[in-house]
């Protein structure tokens, strides 16, 4: 785990932050990180972003800054953005995005405006803030058109989103999710776009790394705009990137008077519209990310991400856990809980005080409020990362089981879970914690 040599100058000029970074590390050392949008970054990641790049101020795009002294930093963003568009197959990419909410917001400044349509799938039926809900800006400047999964099946129709598309013509239609654990089907949503004149993007965040991987159908080819984190499934720092085409489908029909094509407006939007100088030392991190998922190593992890999600899905349905949709495609599972008497709330913190680090999430056709919700999201990523294969899932999947079939006294079961994973935790390197 974290050794007291990592941060040498840390510990001695600052031991308060240095021993709660410790902590931090031990934690994560003796317990299972299930979030599904959680990972582990290398240690030539975490080299990179925490380098003295830092220091440097680069507002602008490659040979076009308004700072001197970056001739070295333009040859860094230009490394990252090529090898994001050979991992996507990709025509443009922006590294710039601070997150993916910035991200997202920068795309519809490229692409919407205030008061028009965009279909999202809304928050409590496992969309994204950003694709419309009402509480953030993408719902308070523009209409959401809401579709979603069925509450009965967990599962996207897609001859209903096509209807609910013909009646309602939005101007542009998110296809991304934060808790469907399915193959989403870019064709079709394409097809989709097509029929009503739509701009279609692919929130792709939770999935970025699958798809890298091949192990996800990959979204480029079929949308205008592809969002993502680089801090998930991609196992780099914590940012965001914007892929698209470079000429715009429908430039004569929404912006007939612009001098820029699709690509050069994406850019504007990220900066100067929402965004100053970018965060070069972890746009290196993003690079070091990329070459990772280049290799076939990493496409090894992504169908092992994949493989140890649905063995342990067949554990749990096979001891009475409901999972929404039945099962999972991808790194996610969503355990749909309404048939029990706890609650999402309830299970997650049980969960985590037996060393399972999951969270509570709504599930298609909750009930529950959203402060307590009636789902537990949890992923493959980080334990895999630690070198977890199926049989491991079994294991994990009976720890689950022993400490929500005990709910609502379950602290018998959570101390001796709790005890059984950091022994269990011994046995793998945690990548970026263990040397």
């Amino acid at each position: 785990m974290l050794k007291s040599e990592r941060y040498p100058h840390l510990k001695v000029t600052d031991p308060e932050v240095y021993d709660l970074i410790y902590r931090q590390a031990a934690y994560e050392g003796s317990t299972l990180k299930m979030i599904a949008s959680e990972n582990y970054a290398s240690f030539s990641v975490l080299e990179a972003t925490g380098s003295s790049l830092t220091n440097k101020y680069c507002e602008g795009y490659p040979g076009a800054r308004y700072y001197e002294g970056n001739a070295v930093c333009d040859e860094i963003e230009n490394l990252a953005i090529n090898r994001l568009k050979a991992l996507f197959g990709a025509e443009h990419a922006n590294v710039q995005p601070l997150s993916g909410s910035p991200a997202n917001s920068a795309v519809y400044r490229a692409i919407m405006k205030p008061g028009e349509k965009v279909m999202g799938i809304p928050v409590d039926f496992g969309g994204h803030l950003t694709h419309g809900w009402k509480v953030n800006f993408s719902g308070k400047d523009y209409v959401q058109v809401p579709f979603g999964p069925s509450p009965e099946t967990g599962v996207l129709d897609y001859d209903q989103i096509r209807e609910i598309a013909l009646r309602e013509r939005p101007r542009m239609i998110w296809c991304g999710t934060t808790a469907y654990p399915r193959t989403i089907h870019y064709d079709r949503f394409a097809a989709i776009a097509e029929e009503v004149g739509a701009y279609l993007v692919a929130d792709i965040a939770h999935i970025s790394g699958l798809i890298a991987g091949g192990a996800h159908p990959n979204p480029t080819p079929y949308c205008d705009i592809v969002s993502s984190t680089t801090h998930k499934m991609m196992r780099g720092p914590r940012s965001g990137f914007i892929l698209s085409k470079i000429e715009d489908r429908y430039q004569e029909k929404y912006y007939p008077t612009s001098k820029n094509n699709l690509a050069k407006r994406v850019d504007r939007a990220v900066f100067p519209t929402l965004q100053g100088g970018p965060h070069m030392n972890v746009i290196a991190g993003m690079a070091v990310a990329f070459g990772e998922a280049a290799q076939d190593s990493f496409k090894d992890y992504a169908h092992q991400v994949v493989k140890n999600a649905r063995k342990l899905g067949e554990y749990l349905m096979e001891h009475g856990i409901r999972l929404a949709s039945g099962g999972t495609d991808t790194h996610m599972l969503l355990l749909d809980l309404r048939d029990k008497e706890y609650t999402g709330k309830d299970a997650a913190e049980a969960l985590a005080r037996g060393g399972i680090i999951a969270n509570f999430n709504t599930v298609p056709g909750d009930t529950r409020k959203p402060t307590v919700t009636s789902g537990v999201r949890m992923g493959t990523p980080g334990i895999t990362s630690m070198g977890m294969k199926e049989d491991d899932m079994l294991k994990v999947g009976e720890w689950i089981v022993r400490i929500l079939n005990a709910l609502p006294n379950s602290e018998t079961a959570e101390n001796s879970v709790r005890k059984e994973i950091a022994d269990f935790c011994t046995q793998f390197q945690i990548p970026g914690l263990d040397d």
